[in-house]
């Protein structure tokens, strides 16, 4: 299961929206075929695996087949995996956890068993969660996941009060943060951000055969219209002002613009939940949020951010830029809690991942995950 969970993250950059999904058949302790989703509208690994295995003469029938997620089971983009493996004729399917997908969601299981293919749910099921978090958040609760990446000194600056943030951090934490940008279905950013630095907000520094969306928070309609992250395809405007004859000259560009006002009358601010809810309803399973102070505390404030990406390089600035503007508290009690899940030396800073561990756990529950399982 662990190698099919290795082809799946093999594929980060591949299936959107689609989840990430790998897959080993094995017969008498020998790996015969392997394989992991391609590109939306392509095969799904289930498919690829038994379609390597053919190609290197083996017969799949009473073999056992090791998937990081359920098997599909209904007609979407591609025919249901679960019919292809009934045709192979496997001895035993063992995934991860099942595909939270209302569609599938223990049909596929259903229909392999129904078959008399012995099933087993729950292995390295954790494992498996942490490739697929922004799919599994999209089917679950309609939004999807975020997190937000900022680089900052010992001291939690962000910046100097001039705004000077080039380059705290070195070259490979800002590599790695490309492979992060990467991953995502959508960089987000904010108007100041746009402002001050004139972002592109694409991925550079790594590989990848697509570029995922790139959104700007812009409540009062403000922005440039020859910035650089308006250039190309794949832009959108989440702004509360609206100003018909602008939208129509993005629009003509490509760019979207997404009329989203605070739900208190203010147009100078966006509703934060709606942006997230608009995402999910169009397929964005990760969100890759990249701005400053302002845009990062409101997004804290209205209870969108699952996790924080923060690269911290050892240096002391003193008076500067905060990491999220937010209202000041009386006790620690109030303070936003976060979990340490991992921490690495990139270069020479260290990257630290902190999670919201209440959200996370609401993705474990609502695929029936229990400490129990192995």
């Amino acid at each position: 299961m662990r190698q099919a969970i290795d082809l799946a993250r093999q594929a980060m950059f591949v299936p959107a929206p689609n989840p990430r999904v790998g897959c080993v058949i094995v017969r008498e302790g020998q790996v015969i075929g392997r394989g992991s989703t391609r590109p939306v509208g392509q095969a799904h690994a289930e498919v690829v695996a038994l379609q390597d295995a053919l190609a290197r003469g083996h017969s799949i029938e009473g073999a056992t087949v090791y998937i990081s997620l359920e098997p599909c089971s209904h007609h979407g983009r591609t025919p249901p995996c679960v019919d292809a493996l009934i045709q192979a004729k496997p001895k035993r399917v063992v995934f991860a956890h099942f595909d939270p997908n209302p569609n599938v969601a223990g049909r596929g299981m259903r229909i392999l068993r129904a078959a008399g293919i012995e099933v087993t749910v729950g292995v390295c099921a954790d494992e498996a969660l942490e490739i697929n978090p922004g799919f599994v958040s999209r089917m679950t609760r309609g939004v999807p996941f975020v997190w937000l990446k900022t680089a900052c000194s010992i001291d939690g600056r962000t910046a100097l009060l001039n705004g000077q943030s080039q380059w705290i951090t070195g070259p490979e934490a800002r590599r790695d943060g490309h492979y992060w940008r990467a991953r995502s279905c959508m960089v987000l950013t904010g108007i100041g951000t746009v402002r001050s630095d004139n972002p592109r907000m694409n991925v550079r520094d790594v590989q990848t055969h697509r570029q995922p969306m790139r959104g700007v928070i812009d409540p009062g309609f403000e922005i440039d219209e020859q910035v650089a992250i308006l250039d190309g395809t794949g832009a959108v405007l989440f702004v509360g002002a609206q100003d018909p004859a602008k939208s129509q000259r993005l629009a003509d560009r490509g760019v979207q613009v997404v009329y989203l006002p605070d739900p208190g009358g203010n147009h100078r601010r966006v509703d934060f939940p709606a942006v997230m809810r608009w995402m999910g309803e169009h397929e964005i399973n990760e969100v890759h949020g990249e701005a400053g102070s302002g845009i990062n505390g409101a997004l804290m404030l209205a209870g969108c951010v699952d996790q924080l990406l923060v690269y911290m390089a050892p240096m002391i600035i003193g008076e500067g830029m905060n990491i999220a503007r937010l209202p000041e508290i009386d006790t620690l009690d109030g303070a936003y809690r976060y979990e340490f899940v991992d921490a690495q030396t990139i270069g020479d800073d260290v990257r630290l991942v902190a999670r919201d561990m209440q959200r996370w756990n609401s993705l474990r529950q609502a695929l029936h995950l229990t400490p129990s399982m192995p």
